[in-house]
């Protein structure tokens, strides 16, 4: 057996029921260089561990146990136990197409494999989830994904690296880890392309390397994550101030949190609608915004007596820590 020219890196944490799904459609790529695939399960209690021991597949799979360390030490401990000189990365939830794999080793292959490439493909919705506007809405225009609005394919920004569906160069990632200061699965990936974009990286994306996002969400749902995404972002502005104006911070912190009445009003009104035909992207986008920034004021209040120094010195230890 040929050694690995690719790991395929993916953290999980209690959806068996998806993974499975994705290990199966693994086993099966098409025209697919060598690859192993790399489970760290960051404590599981549904018996995710147990169940990729029972199994018996037909690629090569190492298994990483570590108890709720999140996605960002999860993944940094499998790039860690992985081989290979690439790096795939894909989501519990995000299930490859037949030629997903062939399609990033091409991708890097007519690059000329640099040492500086990244590829991200297309991440879509799971034909099991019901579509609708919203839905369609937040994957292409920027709230979850933004592939709508990538101009130049061949040099993608810093904040298109989505972890879902990206492949990059092994070392890249053993020089710079992802950042475990952040406490939810928020910013960490758009914070590790910033730092690798400073070191020279482009970013290609190639729309042929598809996964299929199976993750129900709805208004509410996505609330909730945009107050975790808020309170991340103030970690990401500590640690990069000079991106204050893209993470929505200004000199003297946070925008103020808009009136609640009007917010809760606005917020039934998209949950009435949100499984309808009719699009509301800007009412989706102010209700979503204001919890946004709810969470950019939680972080601030709870992270605002750490002087940049301390945070700095302690993104420093902690990107050089990986879970055992």
């Amino acid at each position: 057996m040929r050694a690995p020219e690719v790991a395929v890196v993916i953290p999980t944490d209690n959806l068996l029921e998806v993974l499975s799904e994705v290990l199966q459609n693994l086993e099966f790529q098409q025209e697919a260089p060598p690859f192993e695939v790399v489970v760290v399960d960051d404590g599981s209690t549904d018996g995710t561990a147990e169940w990729l021991r029972s199994r018996t597949f037909k690629v090569p799979v190492r298994i990483v146990v570590q108890k709720n360390h999140g996605p960002a030490a999860a993944r940094n401990t499998g790039v860690l136990a992985a081989s290979g000189r690439w790096v795939a990365f894909l989501g519990d939830d995000t299930v490859p197409s037949g030629g997903w794999l062939a399609s990033h080793r091409e991708a890097h292959r007519q690059r000329g494999d640099h040492p500086l490439l990244a590829v991200i493909g297309y991440t879509g919705w799971h034909r099991r989830m019901r579509l609708n506007p919203f839905l369609r809405y937040i994957n292409e225009h920027g709230l979850q994904f933004g592939y709508a609005l990538i101009k130049e394919k061949e040099d993608v920004p810093f904040n298109f690296l989505y972890t879902s569906n990206l492949s990059l160069p092994r070392d890249l990632l053993l020089a710079e880890p992802f950042d475990l200061r952040f406490p939810h699965a928020a910013w960490e990936d758009i914070e590790l392309s910033y730092r690798l974009k400073k070191r020279g990286l482009r970013i290609v994306y190639e729309p042929a390397a598809t996964v299929s996002h199976d993750h129900p969400t709805d208004i509410g749902r996505f609330c909730a994550r945009q107050e975790k995404a808020g309170y991340c972002a103030v970690v990401f502005y500590r640690l990069h101030p000079e991106l204050g104006p893209f993470l929505g911070i200004g000199p003297e912190g946070p925008p103020p949190v808009p009136p609640e009445a009007p917010q809760r009003w606005k917020e039934r009104l998209v949950r009435a609608l949100q499984n309808g035909p009719v699009a509301t992207p800007r009412l989706w986008e102010e209700v979503l915004r204001y919890h946004y920034v709810k969470g950019l004021h939680r972080a601030w209040r709870e992270l605002g007596a750490e002087t940049e120094k301390e945070i700095t010195h302690d993104t420093q230890e902690s990107s050089s820590r990986v879970a055992p």
